[in-house]
């Protein structure tokens, strides 16, 4: 995992670069100026010209100064004094925005206004001839699916996106990807001070909370605006982030993505439109499959934990005296999130099911369009190293999961079906998806060839059928034989049935 989500400070800041910038009395940094490279969520540019003051505990920079936090007045204290300073310098850099501010642990107007500012330069109005070609191309793409593919045409509507479009029509999405981990990273490291600073800030964490709103809409607004010159389709990231059945392609990005490859402008748009048209048909007719794949995400999101007692550990070695303490423990990972075994898991079934959504469209797509486009294989070949060297779902993933796709795993999976498909007919291998326990786990795609074979002296399908079965007989059972543990012996006096001679014994 490369990249650590939501804005946890880089590791590979160079503190001697921060050590020799000049500094006030105060120990802040004397310059203004952000950090450059190595200020990755653009901090330092935030609307009405307002930065951070160093940066935020968990952002990158630190915040000398915080409440509480050693360096604020002395060993561990807090410097009530300084407080108006602090929050009149967040008031100034917060109220250009403040009419912006939404609900929830991110700005999204901040994040889509980021990025359609960092799209502008780029963006231009899409001609009438670039949106017949998508059209064009979806509708001769479905057709060369439907032999293909035991699931009919998921997508209802047909759309070229601009960039900007993208941004705007996919923020719904990135709001469910990005809430759960967002929410869970603003009150960790909250969590993570100590009672006394929490006691002693009060309303000041709120707006500190709120400052954190601001800082993950800066991160993910630069995102979107990086991949939104990227992407090619509403499906690039794995799965679709658009309306429902809404087919997108953007002609802009497929045009650049076109130059170099030495095949025609109208092949790559049919094989690409064909990968779109087969991501939708999967969504529509699969539909525990997105919550499915949600679920993981917020799954691996409450799970977030940052360890206390190194934060504590880290305190007592900084020396208040020096200001370049303080931002040299910022920097030493104190606020990073400790991966648990449950979020290790929660990501190995996420990688695992977008490999399986993958896998599948890379091996329908083949069989639909492997005879009609000559340079097919070669467009394949193509799409798997753009994704292997790190496309827009890597990006994408690294940033909000942390969690990077393996090509291994892709190609494997795309292995699978492929087997499947010879062993079992694309009817049989498109049943697989009929629920989430048929699908093949992490293991089976180390031994494609295996689960292929287990499949053929093992269905679950009728295993469970026969458990059912057995389940019922047994319940039947139950209600015809009487429960003979509840009766008590009677007395013979008591006895209902007709007088008898009591039988001697000999």
């Amino acid at each position: 995992m490369s990249d650590v989500p939501f804005g946890f400070g880089p590791s590979d800041r160079d503190p001697d670069r921060d050590r020799d910038r000049p500094r006030d009395e105060s120990g802040n940094k004397g310059d203004k100026t952000p950090d450059g490279p190595n200020d990755p969520f653009g901090f330092g540019n935030l609307p009405g010209g307002g930065q951070f003051p160093g940066g935020i505990p968990g952002f990158p920079g630190g915040l000398p100064g915080l409440p509480g936090m050693p360096g604020a007045g002395g060993p561990g204290g807090f410097d009530v004094s300084q407080l108006g300073q602090m929050l009149t310098q967040l008031g100034q850099m917060l109220s250009s925005a403040q009419a912006s501010a939404g609900d929830g642990p991110v700005n999204y107007e901040l994040a889509a206004q980021m990025a359609t500012q960092q799209l502008a330069q780029t963006t231009s109005s899409l001609t009438d001839a670039q949106r017949a070609a998508v059209s064009d191309a979806v509708k001769l793409a479905e057709l060369w699916l439907d032999p293909a593919t035991n699931f009919p045409a998921g997508a209802t509507e047909t759309v070229a996106w601009t960039p900007t479009e993208w941004v705007k029509e996919s923020m719904p999405t990135w709001k469910r990807l990005c809430d759960p981990v967002a929410q869970r990273v603003s009150g960790a490291w909250v969590e993570g001070l100590p009672e006394e600073v929490r006691a002693a800030a009060g309303p000041m964490l709120a707006m500190i909370g709120q400052m954190g709103g601001f800082a993950f809409g800066s991160q993910l607004g630069s995102g979107l605006g990086q991949l939104a010159a990227e992407v090619l389709t509403s499906t690039d990231i794995g799965f679709p982030v658009g309306p429902g059945r809404t087919a997108a392609l953007l002609p802009e990005a497929v045009e650049r993505f076109t130059q170099g490859l030495d095949r025609p402008a109208s092949e790559v748009m049919i094989y690409l439109a064909a990968r779109e048209a087969a991501h939708h048909r999967l969504f529509a007719h699969v539909g525990w499959l997105r919550e499915r794949l949600l679920g993981a995400v917020e799954e691996y999101a409450r799970g977030i934990t940052i360890d206390t007692s190194r934060i504590e550990e880290i305190a007592r070695d900084i020396d208040p005296a020096n200001p370049a303490s303080i931002q040299e423990a910022m920097q030493s990972g104190m606020f990073e999130p400790q991966t648990t075994p449950e979020q290790k898991a929660a990501l190995a079934r996420l990688e695992t099911l977008l490999a399986l959504i993958e896998g599948w469209v890379d091996a329908v797509v083949a069989e639909a369009v492997g005879d009609r486009l000559p340079g097919a294989e070669a467009l394949r070949e193509t799409l798997r190293r753009r994704r292997a060297s790190g496309g827009p779902a890597e990006q994408a993933f690294a940033t909000i999961v942390g969690l990077e796709l393996r090509p291994r795993k892709l190609r494997s999976a795309a292995e699978l079906w492929r087997l499947l498909t010879e062993d079992r007919g694309v009817e049989g291998r498109d049943a697989i998806w009929a629920h989430p326990d048929l699908l093949p786990v992490a293991d089976d795609l180390d031994d494609p060839a295996g689960f292929v074979s287990h499949r053929d002296t093992h269905d679950p399908i009728a295993e469970l059928e026969k458990q059912f079965a057995a389940d019922a007989r047994a319940a039947a059972e139950a209600e015809k034989t009487p429960d003979s543990s509840s009766d008590e012996p009677k007395d013979a006096s008591e006895d209902d049935g007709p007088d008898e001679p009591p039988t001697r014994r000999s």
